[in-house]
């Protein structure tokens, strides 16, 4: 059975997109061309169903595309259904639209802030600490977090789950007011925040990690380094990460106690400073 993936449906509307502008079909219009049943087009374009090669050759074909872009395409297409899956770090469509589609995500970071999360200034400190991009990178990285972070304003936004570490509340990135519009973003209710307090240290040795469920897909388990982002459906590693939320789960604070804990960190952020600053409070 062809289960779907994150990167079949990823390179499925990719497909999608391509028709549109291409040709400016309908998938039913371009099933008529093709001679496919209607059902094929849309399972192909909704990363349902694997297409063949000959598949491929015709459907790029009617989208006017010559046999080099065919074989950029079938190049990455032969991995699209794989149960692990690897993309460089700079290559965002496939967690983009990954966040997009779930109906419920579910994230641990140990030493930084959710990337959902994070504001501008916190996220453009990050980038300058970390030493590896230029500044037209940095740009390009902010811009399209920002752009990700649209999924949390949207009416049928997914429920989302954040364990934080409380060493990501205590590794300071820029000035205390960076700090406390940060913290104050965590605050937001658009979502449920646990924080793993200090006292739980070998919870730091659990690694950054995320859960994706979906209404009428597999679920994704989701890590990143800086070398890599890993896409894992493989029924082992599923189970093995909904360990790690488990444990999580009876090791965090809840959500009461983690924003009283948060309140606190901005408490002692203005406490620090010189003099009250009530245009935050």
């Amino acid at each position: 059975m062809t289960i779907s993936t994150a990167y079949s449906r990823d390179l499925g509307d990719e497909l999608r997109r391509l028709r549109e502008s291409s040709t400016g079909l309908t998938g039913r219009a371009l099933a008529v061309q093709l001679g496919w049943d209607p059902s094929k087009v849309s399972n192909i374009e909704h990363g349902r169903a694997r297409a063949s090669e000959i598949d491929l050759v015709q459907y790029l074909t009617l989208c006017g595309k010559d046999v080099d872009f065919f074989e950029e395409f079938r190049r990455r297409y032969r991995h699209a259904f794989d149960l692990y899956f690897v993309q460089v770090p700079d290559n965002l469509r496939t967690i983009a639209m990954t966040e997009s589609l779930a109906t419920k995500i579910t994230t641990y970071d140990v030493l930084l802030m959710p990337g959902l999360l994070q504001t501008v200034p916190y996220a453009q400190e990050l980038f300058i600490e970390r030493g590896i991009e230029t500044p037209e990178n940095i740009k390009k990285g902010i811009d399209l977090r920002v752009e990700r972070q649209a999924i949390m304003r949207r009416p049928n936004r997914p429920e989302c789950v954040f364990y934080i570490h409380e060493l990501a509340l205590q590794m300071r990135l820029g000035s205390a007011q960076v700090m406390e519009e940060q913290y104050l973003r965590l605050l937001h209710r658009t979502h449920t925040l646990r924080i793993v307090p200090a006292s739980a240290m070998k919870a730091a040795l659990l690694s950054k990690c995320a859960l994706y469920e979906f209404e009428k897909a597999p679920p994704v388990a989701f890590s990143a380094t800086d070398s890599a982002m890993v896409f894992a459906q493989d029924p082992a590693a599923l189970e093995r990460t909904r360990k790690v939320f488990k444990r999580l789960d009876a090791l965090a604070l809840d959500q009461e106690q983690s924003r009283r804990k948060l309140a606190e960190y901005v408490s002692r952020l203005r406490e620090d400073s010189n003099g009250p600053r009530t245009d935050l409070a």
